[in-house]
Protein backbone atom coordinates (compact mmCIF):
# COMPACT_ATOMS: atom_id res chain seq x y z
CA UNK A 1 0.00 0.00 0.00
CA UNK A 2 1.47 3.54 -1.14
CA UNK A 3 2.21 5.63 1.45
CA UNK A 4 -0.76 8.49 0.14
CA UNK A 5 -3.17 5.38 0.53
CA UNK A 6 -1.89 4.80 4.31
CA UNK A 7 -2.62 8.66 4.37
CA UNK A 8 -5.83 9.06 3.22
CA UNK A 9 -7.02 6.33 5.64
CA UNK A 10 -6.03 7.66 8.28
CA UNK A 11 -7.55 11.45 7.19
CA UNK A 12 -11.00 9.23 6.47
CA UNK A 13 -11.40 7.70 9.80
CA UNK A 14 -12.20 10.64 12.03
CA UNK A 15 -14.74 11.59 9.07
CA UNK A 16 -16.23 8.68 9.49
CA UNK A 17 -16.72 8.91 13.55
CA UNK A 18 -18.07 12.41 13.47
CA UNK A 19 -20.36 11.18 10.48
CA UNK A 20 -21.56 8.23 13.02
CA UNK A 21 -21.97 10.75 15.70
CA UNK A 22 -23.67 12.85 13.61
CA UNK A 23 -26.13 10.34 12.67
CA UNK A 24 -26.72 9.56 16.20
CA UNK A 25 -27.51 13.18 16.50
CA UNK A 26 -29.49 13.59 13.37
CA UNK A 27 -33.15 12.82 14.86
CA UNK A 28 -36.46 14.10 14.84
CA UNK A 29 -37.63 15.98 18.38
CA UNK A 30 -40.73 13.74 18.64
CA UNK A 31 -37.92 10.79 18.01
CA UNK A 32 -35.96 13.02 20.85
CA UNK A 33 -39.17 12.78 23.26
CA UNK A 34 -39.73 9.30 22.80
CA UNK A 35 -36.18 7.82 23.35
CA UNK A 36 -36.23 9.95 26.56
CA UNK A 37 -39.62 8.32 28.21
CA UNK A 38 -37.71 4.77 27.28
CA UNK A 39 -34.94 6.45 29.19
CA UNK A 40 -36.69 7.03 32.16
CA UNK A 41 -39.29 4.13 31.84
CA UNK A 42 -35.74 2.01 31.79
CA UNK A 43 -32.91 3.93 33.29
CA UNK A 44 -29.28 3.72 31.39
CA UNK A 45 -31.23 3.09 27.98
CA UNK A 46 -31.23 6.74 26.88
CA UNK A 47 -27.50 6.98 27.73
CA UNK A 48 -26.38 4.20 25.70
CA UNK A 49 -28.68 5.56 22.61
CA UNK A 50 -26.80 8.76 23.27
CA UNK A 51 -23.33 7.66 22.98
CA UNK A 52 -22.55 7.10 27.00
CA UNK A 53 -22.15 3.40 26.52
CA UNK A 54 -20.37 2.73 29.55
CA UNK A 55 -21.97 4.90 31.95
CA UNK A 56 -25.07 3.99 30.15
CA UNK A 57 -24.32 0.00 30.81
CA UNK A 58 -23.46 0.92 34.68
CA UNK A 59 -26.70 2.86 35.44
CA UNK A 60 -28.55 -0.48 33.66
CA UNK A 61 -27.10 -2.60 35.51
CA UNK A 62 -27.37 -0.72 39.03
CA UNK A 63 -31.28 -0.67 38.10
CA UNK A 64 -31.44 -4.31 37.16
CA UNK A 65 -29.76 -4.95 40.20
CA UNK A 66 -31.36 -3.07 42.24
CA UNK A 67 -35.00 -4.36 40.97
CA UNK A 68 -33.71 -7.74 41.42
CA UNK A 69 -32.84 -7.33 45.37
CA UNK A 70 -36.20 -5.92 46.07
CA UNK A 71 -37.55 -8.28 44.28
CA UNK A 72 -35.81 -11.51 46.27
CA UNK A 73 -36.00 -9.65 49.68
CA UNK A 74 -39.76 -8.60 49.07
CA UNK A 75 -40.28 -12.57 48.58
CA UNK A 76 -37.59 -14.26 50.69
CA UNK A 77 -36.78 -12.22 53.69
CA UNK A 78 -40.07 -11.04 55.20
CA UNK A 79 -38.92 -10.64 58.61
CA UNK A 80 -36.41 -8.40 57.69
CA UNK A 81 -38.83 -5.82 55.30
CA UNK A 82 -41.19 -6.26 58.76
CA UNK A 83 -38.02 -5.12 61.31
CA UNK A 84 -37.16 -1.85 58.08
CA UNK A 85 -41.02 -1.19 58.93
CA UNK A 86 -40.86 -0.65 62.21
CA UNK A 87 -37.08 0.50 62.84
CA UNK A 88 -36.86 4.51 63.18
CA UNK A 89 -33.17 4.25 62.37
CA UNK A 90 -33.59 1.68 59.50
CA UNK A 91 -36.21 3.50 58.49
CA UNK A 92 -34.28 7.52 58.27
CA UNK A 93 -31.82 5.66 56.04
CA UNK A 94 -34.68 4.61 53.54
CA UNK A 95 -35.82 8.21 53.81
CA UNK A 96 -32.36 9.31 52.67
CA UNK A 97 -32.10 6.23 50.12
CA UNK A 98 -35.37 7.39 48.75
CA UNK A 99 -34.82 10.88 48.03
CA UNK A 100 -31.24 10.46 46.58
CA UNK A 101 -32.49 7.41 44.28
CA UNK A 102 -35.31 9.52 43.19
CA UNK A 103 -32.50 13.19 42.36
CA UNK A 104 -30.40 10.42 40.30
CA UNK A 105 -33.15 8.96 38.47
CA UNK A 106 -34.09 12.72 37.23
CA UNK A 107 -30.67 13.07 36.42
CA UNK A 108 -30.73 10.25 34.33
CA UNK A 109 -33.29 11.43 32.21
CA UNK A 110 -32.11 14.89 31.97
CA UNK A 111 -28.22 13.83 30.67
CA UNK A 112 -29.86 11.29 28.30
CA UNK A 113 -32.60 13.68 27.03
CA UNK A 114 -29.80 16.27 26.59
CA UNK A 115 -27.67 13.33 24.37
CA UNK A 116 -30.40 12.41 22.43
CA UNK A 117 -32.08 15.36 21.38
CA UNK A 118 -30.95 16.98 17.60
CA UNK A 119 -28.08 18.93 17.01
CA UNK A 120 -30.03 21.76 15.88
CA UNK A 121 -33.63 22.02 17.00
CA UNK A 122 -36.07 25.15 16.62
CA UNK A 123 -37.38 27.27 19.29
CA UNK A 124 -40.88 25.07 18.87
CA UNK A 125 -38.74 22.11 19.21
CA UNK A 126 -36.52 22.92 21.96
CA UNK A 127 -39.45 24.02 23.89
CA UNK A 128 -41.46 20.88 23.30
CA UNK A 129 -38.69 18.69 24.77
CA UNK A 130 -38.11 21.10 27.68
CA UNK A 131 -41.61 20.77 28.57
CA UNK A 132 -41.95 17.10 28.08
CA UNK A 133 -38.48 16.53 30.48
CA UNK A 134 -40.14 18.84 32.60
CA UNK A 135 -43.26 16.55 32.91
CA UNK A 136 -41.40 13.46 33.17
CA UNK A 137 -39.28 14.98 36.26
CA UNK A 138 -42.48 16.28 37.69
CA UNK A 139 -43.84 12.51 37.45
CA UNK A 140 -40.61 10.93 39.12
CA UNK A 141 -40.20 13.87 41.84
CA UNK A 142 -44.10 13.17 43.13
CA UNK A 143 -44.19 9.47 43.82
CA UNK A 144 -40.41 10.28 45.17
CA UNK A 145 -41.76 12.99 47.91
CA UNK A 146 -44.95 11.08 48.63
CA UNK A 147 -42.90 7.74 49.22
CA UNK A 148 -40.19 9.86 51.33
CA UNK A 149 -43.05 11.34 53.89
CA UNK A 150 -45.37 7.95 53.89
CA UNK A 151 -41.71 6.74 55.64
CA UNK A 152 -41.22 9.30 57.59
CA UNK A 153 -45.07 8.94 58.96
CA UNK A 154 -44.42 5.82 59.31
CA UNK A 155 -40.87 6.03 61.06
CA UNK A 156 -43.18 9.36 63.67
CA UNK A 157 -45.60 6.66 64.53
CA UNK A 158 -43.08 4.07 65.43
CA UNK A 159 -41.36 6.34 67.67
CA UNK A 160 -44.34 7.92 68.95
CA UNK A 161 -46.70 4.95 69.87
CA UNK A 162 -44.39 2.16 70.48
CA UNK A 163 -41.05 2.76 72.79
CA UNK A 164 -38.18 0.33 73.11
CA UNK A 165 -37.54 -2.03 76.17
CA UNK A 166 -34.98 -0.20 77.38
CA UNK A 167 -36.79 3.27 77.35
CA UNK A 168 -40.11 2.30 78.62
CA UNK A 169 -41.93 1.28 82.10
CA UNK A 170 -44.07 -1.04 82.66
CA UNK A 171 -45.38 -3.30 85.93
CA UNK A 172 -47.41 -5.93 83.91
CA UNK A 173 -45.08 -6.41 80.48
CA UNK A 174 -43.76 -9.92 80.20
CA UNK A 175 -40.24 -10.92 79.12
CA UNK A 176 -40.37 -12.63 76.25
CA UNK A 177 -37.68 -14.35 73.49
CA UNK A 178 -37.37 -11.02 70.77
CA UNK A 179 -36.23 -13.69 67.95
CA UNK A 180 -39.43 -15.82 68.74
CA UNK A 181 -42.12 -13.47 70.59
CA UNK A 182 -44.54 -16.25 70.37
CA UNK A 183 -42.16 -19.62 71.23
CA UNK A 184 -43.66 -20.23 74.86
CA UNK A 185 -47.12 -17.62 74.26
CA UNK A 186 -49.55 -20.25 72.55
CA UNK A 187 -52.28 -17.47 72.85
CA UNK A 188 -51.95 -13.74 73.19
CA UNK A 189 -54.06 -11.93 75.31
CA UNK A 190 -54.33 -8.45 74.36
CA UNK A 191 -56.22 -5.93 76.34
CA UNK A 192 -58.39 -2.91 74.21
CA UNK A 193 -59.21 0.43 76.03
CA UNK A 194 -61.44 2.98 74.84
CA UNK A 195 -60.74 6.07 76.90
CA UNK A 196 -63.16 8.47 76.81
CA UNK A 197 -61.54 11.89 78.15
CA UNK A 198 -64.12 14.26 76.93
CA UNK A 199 -64.74 18.21 78.03
CA UNK A 200 -67.58 16.51 80.06
CA UNK A 201 -65.57 13.93 81.86
CA UNK A 202 -63.58 14.31 84.97
CA UNK A 203 -60.34 12.23 84.52
CA UNK A 204 -60.09 9.15 82.11
CA UNK A 205 -63.32 6.69 82.03
CA UNK A 206 -62.35 3.08 80.03
CA UNK A 207 -65.76 3.26 78.86
CA UNK A 208 -64.53 0.46 76.46
CA UNK A 209 -62.80 -2.34 77.85
CA UNK A 210 -62.02 -6.05 75.87
CA UNK A 211 -59.93 -8.49 75.67
CA UNK A 212 -58.42 -10.09 72.23
CA UNK A 213 -57.54 -13.70 72.71
CA UNK A 214 -55.20 -14.94 69.88
CA UNK A 215 -54.12 -18.03 68.72
CA UNK A 216 -50.73 -17.40 68.08
CA UNK A 217 -50.70 -20.21 65.50
CA UNK A 218 -53.17 -19.74 63.79
CA UNK A 219 -54.39 -16.31 64.03
CA UNK A 220 -58.16 -17.15 65.71
CA UNK A 221 -59.18 -14.46 68.07
CA UNK A 222 -61.56 -14.49 70.62
CA UNK A 223 -62.84 -10.98 71.86
CA UNK A 224 -64.39 -10.91 75.50
CA UNK A 225 -66.08 -7.75 76.61
CA UNK A 226 -66.51 -6.66 79.97
CA UNK A 227 -68.76 -4.34 81.39
CA UNK A 228 -67.92 -0.67 82.41
CA UNK A 229 -70.10 -0.97 85.73
CA UNK A 230 -68.80 -4.35 87.30
CA UNK A 231 -67.62 -3.76 91.00
CA UNK A 232 -65.43 -6.01 93.15
CA UNK A 233 -62.98 -6.27 90.20
CA UNK A 234 -60.18 -8.71 91.89
CA UNK A 235 -56.84 -8.49 91.71
CA UNK A 236 -54.15 -11.67 91.57
CA UNK A 237 -52.69 -13.13 94.41
CA UNK A 238 -48.85 -11.55 94.97
CA UNK A 239 -49.92 -8.25 93.83
CA UNK A 240 -49.67 -5.46 95.75
CA UNK A 241 -53.41 -3.98 94.69
CA UNK A 242 -54.48 -7.79 95.96
CA UNK A 243 -53.10 -6.28 99.35
CA UNK A 244 -55.40 -3.29 99.18
CA UNK A 245 -58.40 -4.71 98.04
CA UNK A 246 -58.38 -8.57 98.90
CA UNK A 247 -62.23 -8.31 97.89
CA UNK A 248 -61.97 -6.61 95.38
CA UNK A 249 -62.57 -2.95 94.25
CA UNK A 250 -65.28 -1.66 95.98
CA UNK A 251 -66.17 0.66 99.13
CA UNK A 252 -67.83 -2.50 101.71
CA UNK A 253 -68.37 0.34 104.22
CA UNK A 254 -71.29 1.34 101.79
CA UNK A 255 -72.96 -1.81 101.62
CA UNK A 256 -74.09 -3.45 98.57
CA UNK A 257 -74.93 -0.75 96.64
CA UNK A 258 -74.14 0.70 93.11
CA UNK A 259 -70.71 2.18 93.64
CA UNK A 260 -69.71 4.60 90.47
CA UNK A 261 -66.46 5.38 91.82
CA UNK A 262 -65.45 1.55 91.87
CA UNK A 263 -66.71 0.35 88.63
CA UNK A 264 -64.52 -1.24 85.96
CA UNK A 265 -64.40 2.26 84.10
CA UNK A 266 -63.18 4.43 87.10
CA UNK A 267 -60.20 2.41 87.70
CA UNK A 268 -57.54 3.39 85.21
CA UNK A 269 -58.59 7.20 87.02
CA UNK A 270 -59.01 6.59 90.45
CA UNK A 271 -56.53 3.45 91.81
CA UNK A 272 -53.35 5.71 90.26
CA UNK A 273 -54.60 8.31 92.56
CA UNK A 274 -55.52 6.68 95.41
CA UNK A 275 -52.28 4.38 95.57
CA UNK A 276 -49.81 6.30 93.35
CA UNK A 277 -46.70 3.70 92.78
CA UNK A 278 -48.24 1.46 94.57
CA UNK A 279 -46.69 -0.93 91.47
CA UNK A 280 -44.02 0.23 90.67
CA UNK A 281 -42.04 2.20 87.72
CA UNK A 282 -44.63 2.17 84.80
CA UNK A 283 -45.02 4.87 81.96
CA UNK A 284 -48.55 4.48 82.74
CA UNK A 285 -50.29 2.77 86.24
CA UNK A 286 -53.88 2.92 84.98
CA UNK A 287 -53.88 0.69 82.31
CA UNK A 288 -51.11 -1.69 84.14
CA UNK A 289 -54.26 -1.68 86.55
CA UNK A 290 -56.47 -2.54 84.36
CA UNK A 291 -54.64 -5.40 82.82
CA UNK A 292 -54.04 -6.72 86.31
CA UNK A 293 -58.14 -6.46 86.96
CA UNK A 294 -59.38 -7.77 83.47
CA UNK A 295 -56.92 -10.38 83.91
CA UNK A 296 -58.07 -11.49 87.06
CA UNK A 297 -61.20 -11.16 86.22
CA UNK A 298 -61.28 -13.29 83.01
CA UNK A 299 -58.82 -15.66 84.42
CA UNK A 300 -56.12 -14.57 81.86
CA UNK A 301 -52.58 -13.11 81.76
CA UNK A 302 -53.06 -10.16 79.95
CA UNK A 303 -49.82 -9.53 77.63
CA UNK A 304 -49.78 -6.34 76.44
CA UNK A 305 -52.58 -3.45 76.29
CA UNK A 306 -53.73 -0.88 73.21
CA UNK A 307 -55.50 2.02 74.35
CA UNK A 308 -57.29 4.57 71.77
CA UNK A 309 -58.82 7.98 72.41
CA UNK A 310 -62.25 7.66 71.19
CA UNK A 311 -61.95 11.00 69.95
CA UNK A 312 -59.02 9.35 68.01
CA UNK A 313 -61.22 6.61 67.17
CA UNK A 314 -63.65 8.66 64.86
CA UNK A 315 -60.10 9.94 63.31
CA UNK A 316 -59.09 6.93 62.18
CA UNK A 317 -62.73 5.56 60.96
CA UNK A 318 -62.60 8.56 58.52
CA UNK A 319 -58.61 8.22 57.57
CA UNK A 320 -59.57 4.96 56.00
CA UNK A 321 -62.69 5.76 54.91
CA UNK A 322 -65.18 4.79 56.83
CA UNK A 323 -66.54 1.39 57.80
CA UNK A 324 -69.17 -0.74 56.79
CA UNK A 325 -71.71 -2.70 59.29
CA UNK A 326 -75.48 -3.95 59.83
CA UNK A 327 -77.57 -1.58 61.87
CA UNK A 328 -80.24 -4.26 63.07
CA UNK A 329 -82.10 -1.54 65.29
CA UNK A 330 -82.02 2.39 65.80
CA UNK A 331 -79.03 3.44 67.85
CA UNK A 332 -78.89 6.97 69.57
CA UNK A 333 -76.68 9.77 69.00
CA UNK A 334 -76.02 11.45 72.04
CA UNK A 335 -78.34 10.99 74.93
CA UNK A 336 -77.86 11.03 78.69
CA UNK A 337 -80.35 10.17 81.78
CA UNK A 338 -78.66 12.59 84.06
CA UNK A 339 -79.82 11.29 87.65
CA UNK A 340 -82.99 9.42 85.95
CA UNK A 341 -85.39 10.11 82.87
CA UNK A 342 -86.95 13.57 83.60
CA UNK A 343 -84.52 14.66 85.68
CA UNK A 344 -82.32 17.91 85.80
CA UNK A 345 -79.34 17.28 83.24
CA UNK A 346 -80.99 14.65 81.20
CA UNK A 347 -81.09 15.35 77.67
CA UNK A 348 -82.22 13.15 74.87
CA UNK A 349 -80.55 11.62 71.85
CA UNK A 350 -79.66 14.42 69.30
CA UNK A 351 -80.46 11.79 66.31
CA UNK A 352 -80.56 8.28 65.46
CA UNK A 353 -78.71 6.31 63.43
CA UNK A 354 -81.18 4.18 61.62
CA UNK A 355 -81.57 0.53 60.77
CA UNK A 356 -80.41 -1.30 57.57
CA UNK A 357 -77.75 -3.93 56.10
CA UNK A 358 -74.50 -2.86 54.88
CA UNK A 359 -74.36 0.44 56.12
CA UNK A 360 -71.23 2.44 55.30
CA UNK A 361 -70.49 5.19 58.63
CA UNK A 362 -68.36 7.80 58.83
CA UNK A 363 -65.80 8.50 61.68
CA UNK A 364 -68.57 10.28 63.96
CA UNK A 365 -71.59 7.64 63.03
CA UNK A 366 -69.03 4.79 63.80
CA UNK A 367 -68.26 6.19 66.98
CA UNK A 368 -71.70 6.62 67.83
CA UNK A 369 -72.64 3.20 66.84
CA UNK A 370 -70.37 1.54 69.14
CA UNK A 371 -70.76 3.89 72.42
CA UNK A 372 -74.28 4.93 71.87
CA UNK A 373 -76.59 3.39 75.20
CA UNK A 374 -79.52 6.03 75.34
CA UNK A 375 -82.55 3.12 76.16
CA UNK A 376 -80.31 0.23 75.11
CA UNK A 377 -78.74 -2.25 77.15
CA UNK A 378 -74.78 -2.55 77.84
CA UNK A 379 -74.80 -5.90 75.99
CA UNK A 380 -76.13 -4.66 72.89
CA UNK A 381 -73.95 -1.80 73.32
CA UNK A 382 -70.83 -4.77 73.63
CA UNK A 383 -72.19 -6.24 70.74
CA UNK A 384 -71.89 -3.20 68.77
CA UNK A 385 -68.49 -2.25 69.54
CA UNK A 386 -67.10 -5.90 68.84
CA UNK A 387 -68.46 -5.69 65.06
CA UNK A 388 -67.19 -2.26 65.10
CA UNK A 389 -63.44 -3.52 65.51
CA UNK A 390 -64.36 -6.37 62.96
CA UNK A 391 -65.47 -4.00 60.72
CA UNK A 392 -62.18 -2.10 61.26
CA UNK A 393 -60.21 -4.95 60.88
CA UNK A 394 -62.12 -6.09 57.37
CA UNK A 395 -61.88 -2.21 55.91
CA UNK A 396 -57.89 -1.92 56.39
CA UNK A 397 -56.42 -3.82 52.92
CA UNK A 398 -53.33 -2.82 51.09
CA UNK A 399 -54.77 -0.35 49.06
CA UNK A 400 -56.40 1.53 51.71
CA UNK A 401 -52.78 1.57 53.62
CA UNK A 402 -51.13 2.63 50.56
CA UNK A 403 -53.21 5.41 49.60
CA UNK A 404 -54.27 6.97 53.24
CA UNK A 405 -51.56 5.84 54.86
CA UNK A 406 -50.54 9.33 56.39
CA UNK A 407 -53.73 10.29 57.32
CA UNK A 408 -53.77 7.29 59.34
CA UNK A 409 -50.87 7.50 60.81
CA UNK A 410 -51.29 10.73 62.25
CA UNK A 411 -54.35 10.46 63.54
CA UNK A 412 -53.30 7.04 65.61
CA UNK A 413 -49.66 8.67 66.64
CA UNK A 414 -51.36 10.88 69.39
CA UNK A 415 -54.31 9.01 69.88
CA UNK A 416 -52.91 5.71 70.81
CA UNK A 417 -50.82 3.98 73.92
CA UNK A 418 -49.35 1.07 74.36
CA UNK A 419 -46.66 -1.10 76.57
CA UNK A 420 -45.83 -3.22 73.08
CA UNK A 421 -41.75 -2.40 72.70
CA UNK A 422 -40.37 -2.15 69.51
CA UNK A 423 -38.27 -5.17 69.45
CA UNK A 424 -41.28 -7.27 69.23
CA UNK A 425 -43.32 -5.17 66.14
CA UNK A 426 -42.42 -7.27 63.47
CA UNK A 427 -43.98 -10.52 65.08
CA UNK A 428 -46.70 -8.40 65.86
CA UNK A 429 -47.50 -7.43 62.28
CA UNK A 430 -47.26 -10.84 60.96
CA UNK A 431 -49.45 -12.03 63.99
CA UNK A 432 -52.17 -9.40 62.65
CA UNK A 433 -51.93 -10.83 59.47
CA UNK A 434 -52.88 -13.64 60.54
CA UNK A 435 -55.72 -12.54 62.66
CA UNK A 436 -56.87 -10.88 59.65
CA UNK A 437 -57.57 -13.91 57.74
CA UNK A 438 -58.52 -16.18 60.61
CA UNK A 439 -62.05 -17.04 62.68
CA UNK A 440 -62.83 -13.77 65.09
CA UNK A 441 -65.56 -14.76 67.33
CA UNK A 442 -67.76 -13.70 70.61
CA UNK A 443 -67.25 -15.15 74.10
CA UNK A 444 -70.56 -14.74 75.68
CA UNK A 445 -69.94 -14.60 79.31
CA UNK A 446 -74.04 -15.04 80.00
CA UNK A 447 -75.16 -11.70 81.76
CA UNK A 448 -77.93 -12.80 83.29
CA UNK A 449 -76.63 -15.49 85.63
CA UNK A 450 -73.23 -14.40 85.75
CA UNK A 451 -74.08 -10.66 86.34
CA UNK A 452 -77.41 -9.59 86.33
CA UNK A 453 -76.43 -6.61 87.61
CA UNK A 454 -72.53 -5.41 88.63
CA UNK A 455 -73.05 -5.14 92.13
CA UNK A 456 -71.41 -8.31 92.35
CA UNK A 457 -70.46 -10.42 89.19
CA UNK A 458 -69.41 -14.34 89.45
CA UNK A 459 -66.12 -14.24 88.42
CA UNK A 460 -65.52 -17.92 88.94
CA UNK A 461 -68.33 -19.03 86.31
CA UNK A 462 -67.03 -16.49 83.80
CA UNK A 463 -63.52 -17.64 84.37
CA UNK A 464 -64.72 -21.29 83.63
CA UNK A 465 -66.47 -19.60 80.29
CA UNK A 466 -63.66 -17.94 78.69
CA UNK A 467 -61.42 -21.10 79.73
CA UNK A 468 -63.60 -23.40 77.68
CA UNK A 469 -64.12 -21.13 74.79
CA UNK A 470 -60.25 -20.77 73.89
CA UNK A 471 -59.42 -24.08 74.83
CA UNK A 472 -57.82 -26.28 71.84
CA UNK A 473 -60.78 -27.37 69.39
CA UNK A 474 -60.34 -31.13 68.57
CA UNK A 475 -61.58 -32.53 65.30
CA UNK A 476 -65.17 -33.89 65.04
CA UNK A 477 -65.87 -37.18 63.34
CA UNK A 478 -66.59 -36.09 59.69
CA UNK A 479 -70.12 -37.47 59.51
CA UNK A 480 -71.85 -37.71 55.79
CA UNK A 481 -73.89 -34.66 54.92
CA UNK A 482 -77.42 -34.44 54.25
CA UNK A 483 -78.62 -33.62 50.76
CA UNK A 484 -79.17 -29.81 50.30
CA UNK A 485 -80.94 -27.82 47.82
CA UNK A 486 -79.75 -24.65 47.17
CA UNK A 487 -81.06 -21.63 45.00
CA UNK A 488 -79.60 -19.51 42.68
CA UNK A 489 -79.08 -16.10 44.01
CA UNK A 490 -82.28 -13.78 42.99
CA UNK A 491 -84.63 -16.94 42.37
CA UNK A 492 -87.81 -17.62 44.42
CA UNK A 493 -87.86 -15.83 47.97
CA UNK A 494 -85.46 -14.64 50.30
CA UNK A 495 -86.15 -15.71 54.22
CA UNK A 496 -85.42 -13.82 56.77
CA UNK A 497 -82.07 -14.82 58.20
CA UNK A 498 -82.13 -16.22 61.80
CA UNK A 499 -79.57 -15.59 64.39
CA UNK A 500 -79.12 -18.36 66.94
CA UNK A 501 -78.81 -17.58 70.63
CA UNK A 502 -75.52 -18.23 71.83
CA UNK A 503 -74.73 -20.44 73.74
CA UNK A 504 -72.99 -19.00 77.13
CA UNK A 505 -69.20 -19.79 76.65
CA UNK A 506 -69.03 -20.81 73.36
CA UNK A 507 -67.13 -19.01 70.73
CA UNK A 508 -69.74 -17.32 68.33
CA UNK A 509 -68.28 -16.18 64.87
CA UNK A 510 -68.76 -12.62 64.47
CA UNK A 511 -70.06 -12.88 61.26
CA UNK A 512 -72.85 -14.32 62.49
CA UNK A 513 -72.92 -12.29 65.44
CA UNK A 514 -72.78 -8.76 63.42
CA UNK A 515 -75.49 -10.14 60.66
CA UNK A 516 -78.17 -7.89 59.93
CA UNK A 517 -81.10 -8.94 61.73
CA UNK A 518 -83.92 -6.99 62.23
CA UNK A 519 -86.12 -8.19 64.91
CA UNK A 520 -83.15 -7.10 67.80
CA UNK A 521 -84.29 -4.09 69.89
CA UNK A 522 -80.85 -3.65 71.38
CA UNK A 523 -82.66 -3.68 75.19
CA UNK A 524 -81.99 -7.33 75.70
Amino acid sequence: MSRSTRAAGRRSAPRASRSKHRSQRARTTSKAIGLTLLSALVPGSGLIMGGRTKLGAFVLTITGGLLLVAAYVGLTQRNSVLELAVSPRQLLIATAAVVVLGVLWIWVVVASHKLLRPVTMTYTGRLAGSMFVGLLCFAIAVPTTVAAQTVMAQRDLVGSVFQSEDNSKSATRPKVDKEDPWAKTPRLNLLLLGADDGADRTGVRTDTVMVASIDTKTGDTALISLSRNWMRMPFPEGSPLHKIYPDGYWNPDLGNVEQPEFYLDSMYDNVPKQHPGALGATDNMGADVVKLAAGAALGLDIDYYMQINLAGFRKIIDAIGGITVNVSYKVPIGGDYGSGPGTRGAKKPSGYIQPGPNQKLDGYHALWFARGRYGLSDPSRQERQRCTIHALVNSVNPATLVTKYQQIASASKDLLRTDIPQEILPAFIELGMKVKGAKVANVDLDKRKNFPTGKNPDYSAMQELVEKAIAPKTKPIASTPSSTTTKKPGSGTTKKPVKATPTPGAAQDLNDACAYDPTQTGTN
